[in-house]
């Protein structure tokens, strides 16, 4: 603020307030210096506020809200029949793409109800998706909050497919952690190794860490419920998680896993996305996903 705007402005109405009711000449300069004085009060006030409490929360530095539609209820194009848990009880909800979604129209995304993306950007040691870079510039430039993915390989060391994660990745502070996607592929053309669990966990170990040391936030998990089981993760505690679980609530899969998202479908539709479309839910009000993403994006 301008300490010269201020002070202007209160000569001007106790001015006006003299004129009306004829007060004596020294009690409207009482009256600038009972303002003043308010006015200082409110400025120290205000030099105590935090930027949460001034401004809206938006990650991108956009001003439109975190969550366009609360609780949306998408289409699908296989639906499953949800006896409980459903998850358009869920307020926020998501998607996650890669070159097979190739462009997308952001904006009407998100104005459906997608309030997050998860972005693959690598797998292994020497491959990177093609649309990476669109996906994550315009996912800033609509300010839906997203994350890169790195998919893991099992024929290359875990620590070369981090600096591979590293040298596609910027650093952005207002993106969301990033993401380790750990599942079996069986139609892979070039690697169908699946070694023991405690190797699985050990190589998971060494990409977490790494990454975690240069993006400066702890990465998040995804994985099935076949891997889950097959490698034991109820142990691999000390990472959010997110639970791909489409036929069923992740408590009737994972058991108790605590888990922060959700991917309830493969076979969704939502507009501005071509074909069928992954869905995911924040496991958590909304108020709580703000909460989550002044914590992780910054």
């Amino acid at each position: 603020m301008l300490w010269g705007d201020r002070p202007e402005g209160l000569d001007q109405s106790s001015a006006i307030g003299s004129q009306t009711h004829q007060r004596p000449a020294v009690s409207g300069l009482e009256v600038v210096m009972r303002r003043l004085a308010a006015l200082f009060m409110l400025t120290l006030l205000g030099a105590c506020s935090t930027v949460d409490d001034l401004s809206p929360l938006s990650p991108s530095g956009s001003s439109s809200p975190t969550v366009a539609v609360r609780a949306p209820r998408f289409e699908d194009s296989k639906p499953h029949e949800w006896d409980s848990g459903a998850p358009w009880n869920y307020a926020v909800h998501g998607t996650d793409v890669s070159k097979y979604q190739t462009s997308v129209d952001w904006p009407t995304a998100k104005a459906s109800g997608i309030s997050f993306a998860f972005i693959k950007a690598t797998e292994g040691g020497d491959r990177f998706d093609e649309y990476f870079n669109e996906h994550w510039a315009r996912t800033k430039a609509a300010g839906v909050p997203r994350a890169a993915y790195h998919f893991f390989y099992f024929c290359t060391p875990a620590a070369q497919q981090a600096r591979w994660f590293i040298q596609n990745v910027p650093v952005d502070r207002s993106a969301m952690p990033p993401v380790l996607d750990m599942e079996w592929n069986p139609k892979s053309p070039t690697c169908r190794l699946r070694p023991d669990a405690a190797t699985v966990r050990a190589e998971m170990t060494t990409f977490l860490q790494i990454v975690e040391r240069h993006y400066g936030k702890k990465p998040i998990i995804y994985t099935s419920v076949d891997f889950f089981d097959d490698n034991e993760l109820s142990s691999f505690r000390g990472y959010p998680y997110w639970l791909r679980s489409v036929a069923g609530h992740p408590r009737e899969k994972y058991g108790s896993h605590p888990f922060t998202f959700w991917q309830y479908t493969g076979t969704g539709i939502v507009p501005g996305m071509t074909g069928k479309s992954d869905i995911n839910v924040f496991n958590g009000s909304e108020a709580a996903w703000n909460k989550w993403l002044r914590q992780n994006t910054r």
